[in-house]
Order: C-alpha cells, then structure tokens, then sequence
C-alpha cells in the first residue's frame, strides 16, 4: 500500500523562558504511515505527541530530520473544539473559510459544498445559521470534523479529538470518525491518551514517551504482549492488564 507520511529521525526543541539553552521535546522520532491506516500515537502528557502533530502540518520549526508527507491538504482537529471555533461567525461562514481561502469556488458552491459536509457529519442543515455557543459540544467537534473535511484532505490528524466530550458523544464521535475513514480511505493519525479507545478504533498503535518512541505494534500484538515496561505501565494504568 502507498506511504503517505514518513517521519524520519524528527528533533525538535523548544527555547526556555529566561534560559540560554533548549528543552529537547523530541529525539530522533521515526514513524511512518500507508494510504488509509489509522495509526495510534499514545503516550502520557508531556511526551510529545502534540509536537509531533504540529511539526508534520508544519506549524512548529525541527532541529533535524526529514518529513515526507504525500497526502493531499493534510488538516488537524483539535482537542477542545469550542477555542477551535470562530465564536463570533455562524456554522456556515466557519465551514465555508477553507474554500474562500484556498478556492475560487462561488459563493452558491460553498453554501452547496456546506451541505453536503455537514450530512457527512451527521447534521442538519438547519444548523448553518448558529453559532458555535448555541451547539452542544459534540455538534461543535463534528464541526470541527467537517471544516477539515472540507479541503478534502488525504490525511486527519486527530488530537484527543474526543477527550473533551461525555462518554455517549465521544462513542457517537469516534464512530463518525470510523465512517468517514471507511468511505474516504481517510489516513487518521489518531492522537490520545486511551488505550481502550485505540484498541478498537487504530491498525497500528505507537507508544511515546518523553520524546521518544519506545514500542509500537498492531494492538493485539502490543496489548497482549508488551515489550517495554512502560507500555505494560500504561496498560494497567488504563485497567487493561
């Protein structure tokens, strides 16, 4: 199956306040991706997942290493989708920006392209005129969800996309997620802390910590065999093992 993300050797550091030298965030991560695979990066705060999320889209200077990414308009949905959100613009002018940005599809196409996203999605039409505080926190991350589908991307990166929801929205949310991927063959780099989540949910599963990727695997393998003590660590402290 075609590559359509490779990480090779990534260091990034970052600059401490008041202090000559850098925090070293990153060492000589390596990671790679084929067309259609949901792969799990998993590790405890701090351990970089979100730096790694971040120098992939380009958003954040690397130190060294080289970053292959074939897909078409990779695009990120974040954690809490209420601060991801223009407060101020209603549902349709927030979906409609990636197209006004980097289109020049008419006005009646975007509101058309709307359409036809937030039926993807999983709402109604009768949303487009609100704004993101007259939605629930699930309608407003499947908002989310679909103003990155609007630039009919190959490749989701999804950090802890679900963490911020209740347990019944997060399931509704993930099971979103799967479709689309199912109907798109949709690359998701699944970012999170929930092991139980990603074993139903990831192909392959990465485990990181402190910058570092320490063991990864196809769930099965890794949750009923780990090699590291630190993923065992993780696995009990997620009631698994």
């Amino acid at each position: 199956m075609e590559e359509i993300l490779k990480v090779e050797k990534l260091n990034v550091s970052f600059a401490q306040s008041l202090k000559k030298n850098r925090k070293q965030v990153l060492t000589d991560v390596s990671l790679s991706m084929k067309k259609g695979e949901i792969l799990g990066l998993a590790g405890e705060s701090g351990s970089g997942k979100t730096t790694i999320a971040k120098a992939i889209l380009g958003m954040i200077p690397i130190d060294q290493g080289t970053i292959t990414c074939n897909a078409r308009t990779p695009q990120m949905v974040f954690q809490d989708p209420y601060s991801s959100l223009n407060p101020a613009k209603t549902v349709s002018w927030i979906l409609q920006e990636p197209l006004r940005m980097k289109t020049k599809e008419t006005a009646a196409g975007r509101v058309e392209k709307v359409k036809s996203v937030l039926h993807q999605i999983g709402l109604e039409e009768n949303l487009m005129n609100r704004k993101p505080s007259e939605l629930s926190g699930g309608q407003r991350q499947r908002i989310c969800i679909g103003t990155a589908l609007m630039s009919e991307p190959e490749l989701l990166i999804a950090d802890e996309p679900v963490s911020a929801l209740d347990v019944t929205i997060q399931a509704q949310v993930l099971q979103l997620l799967k479709s689309i991927h199912e109907k798109k063959q949709l690359a998701i780099l699944f970012i999170s802390h929930d092991l139980r989540t990603m074993y139903q949910f990831c192909d392959r599963i990465v485990i990181l910590r402190n910058g570092q990727i320490v063991e990864e695997g196809k769930p099965s393998t890794l949750y009923a065999s780990p090699k590291e003590e630190y993923t065992r660590l993780l696995l009990q402290s997620a009631g698994i093992r």
